[in-house]
C-alpha cells in the first residue's frame, strides 16, 4: 500500500483525476478528516473538504503508473 497527499483546487481537476483512476483496477482511498471515499468517485469526492490536502491510500504496490498520472496533483 501507498500513501500521498493531493490537492484538487477545482471541478476540472477532480473530473482530470478521476479519469485517470479509474483506468486502474486496484483500490484506491481518499481521506480528509474521519471521512474516506472511493477515489472513482466524483460524489464521493465533493462530499470532502477540497480546500485541504486529501490523503490518497493505493491498496497495491505496484502503482508506479498511477504516480506518473497524478503527479500534477500530488502535494511535494
Amino acid at each position: 500500500m501507498k500513501e500521498f497527499t493531493i490537492v484538487l483546487s477545482s471541478i476540472n481537476d477532480v473530473k482530470n483525476f478521476v479519469n485517470m483512476v479509474t483506468k486502474y483496477d486496484y483500490e484506491i482511498d481518499l481521506t480528509s478528516g474521519r471521512y474516506v471515499v472511493d477515489a472513482k468517485s466524483i460524489m464521493g469526492i465533493f462530499s470532502l473538504d477540497l480546500t485541504k490536502p486529501i490523503k490518497v491510500e493505493v491498496h497495491s504496490d505496484d502503482c508506479d503508473a498511477l504516480l506518473n498520472d497524478l503527479d500534477a496533483f500530488i502535494q511535494k
